[in-house]
């Protein structure tokens, strides 16, 4: 565990840094969306480039990997929503914590953190993560919370013209051309998208701490614990046994999958919700209150949980 923590610690460190210096003002709020921006729009596209160039194409549109992720997804997304319903919350809540059920924090954390444990090889199953909740999960959830009035398919158009505004699938895109035309880039700019690259790790994780505080400075209500442990209980315990299950289910029926494959898929699934979900629900005037408190605690206390199932996969970081 020792070895494990030595190479999980310092991401949620990072984090916890971003928390600290927002809510001490050594980052101003003001700050923030520009940190976020500069992640979003320059880091973070360099770096999934940089990983979308080394990938095979096969892996980045692999079926097996996309299917048993996005079918293990919407499970989740259904039993949250129907959880949810049962305790009297609205759709359009419901729809928001099944999105931070379902919704790992996998390009700002998830990607340099599989990576730095289990080497390169990850990126591609890591990555096939990223452009299935991009482009189903996210679509689905956020057209279920806009179905109120029973406009289904204006809702789920509008997610997907949502989803193709990303520069993180096209940044991938981008990558997997290079490397299916086996294209080189000129020395300066390559450079250049490396060193951007490198400052989306550090860069990523002190801002979900920043904008972790600036979700928590903007609640305007309590939220008793009822409303949001369960689903931190679903996204932390639920979604990476799902996962493995149907893993494991996928090779005995003989189908193509690597263990170090399933491996990366599964610790993908046990990473905290995704810190821009909050950003989400309060654009379209959902309870953030319950969603912040959910990614704050799922970021917590993934600091354990994903350790441990680091350990328990048996991965050793010593080549990181």
């Amino acid at each position: 565990m020792q070895a494990i923590f030595q190479v999980t610690f310092p991401f949620f460190a990072l984090v916890l840094c971003g928390y600290v210096a927002a809510r001490r003002g050594l980052l101003p709020e003001s700050a923030i969306p520009g940190l976020n921006m500069f992640v979003l729009f320059f880091a973070l596209p360099c770096m999934l480039f940089r990983f979308g160039a080394s990938t095979p194409f096969a892996q980045l549109v692999n079926p097996v990997w996309l299917g048993l992720y996005i079918a293990c997804a919407l499970l989740i997304v259904f039993v949250t929503v129907a959880h949810s319903r049962a305790q009297g919350i609205s759709l359009k809540d419901s729809a928001f914590g099944a999105l931070v059920a379902a919704f790992p924090n996998t390009g700002f954390m998830g990607v340099p953190l599989i990576v730095a444990l289990m080497g390169e090889r990850a990126a591609g199953p890591v990555i096939v993560t990223i452009l299935a909740d991009l482009f189903v999960t996210s679509s689905i959830c956020l057209a279920l919370a806009q179905s109120g009035g029973g406009h289904w398919r204006e809702s789920l158009g509008k997610a997907l013209r949502g989803a193709l505004s990303n520069p993180l699938p096209w940044s991938i895109a981008a990558g997997a051309a290079v490397s299916l035309l086996q294209m080189t880039l000129p020395g300066p700019l390559e450079r250049m998208i490396a060193m951007l690259g490198q400052a989306a790790s550090p860069v990523a994780l002190f801002t979900i701490g920043a904008v972790l505080w600036r979700s928590q400075k903007n609640l305007q209500r309590p939220t008793p614990v009822s409303d949001y442990a369960p689903i931190v209980f679903i996204k932390l315990v639920v979604h990476p046994l799902l996962v493995l299950a149907a893993g494991l289910a996928a090779l005995r029926l003989g189908l193509p999958l690597e263990p170090l494959a399933l491996t990366a898929l599964v610790l993908a699934a046990a990473l905290p919700s995704a810190s821009n979900v909050s950003l989400l629900a309060e654009r379209f005037q959902a309870d953030n209150g319950r969603i912040a408190r959910i990614i704050l605690w799922s970021t917590a206390l993934a600091f354990l949980s994903f350790s441990g199932a680091v350990r328990v996969f048996g991965i050793a970081p010593t080549a990181a």
